[in-house]
Parts: C-alpha cells; structure tokens; sequence
C-alpha cells in the first residue's frame, strides 16, 4: 500500500491564475489522490504531506505528534527550541503552563463584552474611510487599524506606540522582507516588548498584560507571550478582513444575501475562515512510530498539515470551492484543533463579525478600483495568506 502513495516532490507556491482563493492546484491534486502523500522537505528530510480533513484533525488531537520546535525534521540543518514563552511551538507541560493563565482572558462572555468597543473603532475608522472617499486602499483604512487598536488595547501597548509595531510585525509575517531586514523587526521587537513588561510590572494597568504580573512567568517569558499574542492578533486578523473582504466582492450574490440579512453575518464569517484558511499549514513531529492514513510515519518524521485543503476537503465539505454562507456548518478548523487550537479565536469571531457587517452596510456601492487579477497577493511564503493593498471604491 505503501509503495502506491502520492508523492509531493515540493510544496507549490502558485495559486490558480484567476483563483486568489483557491489552494495551490497541486495541493488540491494530491488531496485527490488521497489525503496523505510523501514529501521531501527542502534540507533532504522525508516528511509526509496531510491534506484531508479527517486525517489532519487526529494529527492534531494526537499526543505523539509534537509541536515542538527543535524537533522539526526537514533535512540539513538543526532548528533550536523556541525563546521563553512562545508557546505555539512547546507540548505539554511547558505549553500549558503558559496557555493556562491567558484562557479566562479570551473567553466567549468576555470577548462579546469588547463587542460595544470593536463597534466603535470600526465605525471611527469608517469614519475616516468616507471622509478621504470615494476610494481608499482597503488594508490601510480598514483591515490593519482595527485589530491592531483592539489587541493593543487589549495587551497595553500605548496608542502612539501602534503604528511602529505593527511595521515591524508585518516585516516578519510578510514573506518579501529579507534576512537581514527580519533580524533587525524581530530585535527592535524584542527590545520593545522587554521595555513594555518592565513598564506593566513598575506600573500594571487594567490590560492583559498586567493581569499576567499576578502569574509565576518571568519577564522574558511575558516577553515573549505578548509576542505570540500580539503577532497572531494583528497579523491573522488583519488578512482575514481584507481577504474576506475581496472575497465578497467577488462573490455578488453572497454579499447582497448577507446585506439584505444581517442574521447570515455568524455563519458567514465561518464560511469565510473555512474557505479563505489564511493561516495556510503547520507542522507536527511524530514522536513514536505511528501509522496514519495505512502509511507508516516513523519516529522523528516531520510532517505538514495544509489547512488550506482541509477546509476544501469534499469529503467533508459539499462544493469545497463554493463560497455559501447558507452552507450547513461542518466544523472547519481554521483555528486548528486540539490543545493548540487558537486561543483568540472567539476576539477574531466578534472583529470579523462587527468590522465586516459594519462595513457592508456603510458601503452598499463599495466595489473593487483595479481589476481583480491586479490585487497585490501576498506570496505563498507568508506564514499568512492575504493581500498586501485592496484598492476600493465607492458612490460618493
């Protein structure tokens, strides 16, 4: 059976010309051949590729398949273990000892309860939008500046401090910036973040981040937590909004279904986590010989789970390419599952919900300025998927 499996000789870049949405068509093609294949990773490592729904979601529920950073397997190079508090890249114990004391902070009550605010920050940025109309660049107006007030206001980072970080988060999320130029975002980063939790420690404020004084975690393990939330706040969030934006406006009749009933705003901001998976793949260890899908993954194998054919997985989903948001809910797992799944998934469901109801109804003309095919894409070696600019007009 072994000898018969798909074989992924690199992992594809190119998106379907024409198709800003869709996986790279050679992802798809090996889904359809079944829903593991071999891979080759690029240091010479063998490595598995997971594309089927079923079989990613029990990698992630598995407990021989590590996150763990130094022990990602691609070839010819060692990876050294993530710094104190990045906790996406740690099992449990470790993991858990830093995940525990964030979960009563992001909890559904607590997030429908920054409802009122995200309402608010949406509507002044609308605000702005229509008085520099009648066209902006999506991005800049919209899709960075509210999750980044919210998550900053959320962690304590001072207003006039916003506009900085989030530059240099972006310059390590992008996937254009060069090693050098990534060094230096990442340093700056961490000089920032180090003075901000000596500052929340001198002086705690009513913020996450302050709340965290109270734990047993370190100042370089704050460091590096509020590093984590901050990247996965700003970054996801804000592809999501101008991604899914682009989407509705590519998708007429969903967007005049979803104007003309306001109830569709839940299911549709599921359908568009499901169908966009910004957050495109992740990668486990095995720690033990297991069998997964009839095929042998051996002990120190690493390999990649694409979200991105996951969630267009036709034995899962009717009409995987279809955008519905009358579509009857499957369990789509953008924010992954298991014990890493996403801990700001419920503050991403209420930005997505409040920004994109609210902007629809602001702009019932807005309609895209350039051509579809001449959106700038980010590449496909973003650790996000999204647009870089999102041209938009309206009816003054």
């Amino acid at each position: 059976m072994g000898e018969s499996v798909h074989t992924v000789t690199t992992l594809p870049t190119a998106r379907p010309p024409g198709c800003p949405f869709d996986p790279p068509a050679e992802l798809t093609d090996a889904r359809r051949h079944g829903p593991i294949s071999r891979y080759t990773h690029p240091g010479g490592a063998a490595g598995w590729l997971v594309t089927g729904y079923e079989l990613v979601r029990s990698v992630l529920a598995d407990p021989r398949f590590s996150s763990r950073k130094e022990l990602i397997n691609v070839g010819d190079f060692e990876i050294p273990p993530p710094p104190p508090g990045e906790f996406l890249l740690m099992d449990d114990p470790q993991h858990g000892r830093y995940r525990k004391p964030l979960v009563g902070k992001f909890t559904v009550r607590r997030m429908r309860l920054l409802a009122e605010r995200i309402e608010q920050i949406t509507a002044e940025c609308l605000d702005a939008m229509e008085a520099a109309g009648p066209s902006a660049d999506l991005v800049t107006a919209f899709a960075k500046p509210i999750p980044a007030i919210v998550i900053c206001e959320l962690l304590g980072v001072p207003y006039e401090d916003r506009g900085s970080f989030q530059e240099q988060i972006d310059s390590f999320m992008n996937g254009e910036t060069s090693d050098e130029e990534l060094i230096a975002a990442y340093t700056a980063t961490q000089r920032y973040l180090a003075e901000l939790v000596a500052a929340k420690r001198a002086n705690p404020t009513d913020d996450v981040l302050s709340d965290l004084m109270d734990s047993d975690l370190t100042d370089e393990e704050l460091k590096g937590v509020s590093l984590i939330l901050l990247a996965a706040g700003l970054d996801t969030t804000t592809n999501m909004l101008a991604l899914g934006t682009f989407a509705l406006l590519q998708n007429p009749a969903q967007l005049a279904d979803l104007r003309s009933d306001p109830t569709l705003t839940g299911r549709a901001v599921e359908e568009l986590l499901r169908y966009l998976s910004v957050a495109k793949s992740f990668m486990r260890t095995a720690l033990e010989d297991v069998e997964l899908g009839g095929q042998s993954i051996k002990a120190g194998t690493t390999v990649i789970l694409s979200y991105s054919t996951t969630n267009r997985d036709p034995e899962r989903f009717a009409d995987p390419h279809v955008l519905d948001f009358r579509r009857q809910y499957a369990g789509h797992l953008a924010f992954g599952h298991g014990v890493h799944q996403c801990l700001g998934q419920q503050l991403a469901r209420v930005e997505l919900s409040v920004a994109l109801s609210a902007l629809v109804k602001r702009f019932p003309t807005l309609r895209l300025a350039v051509p579809a095919e001449e959106v700038g894409l980010r590449p496909e070696t973003a650790d996000i998927y999204g647009v870089k600019s999102l041209p938009v007009t309206w009816d003054a």
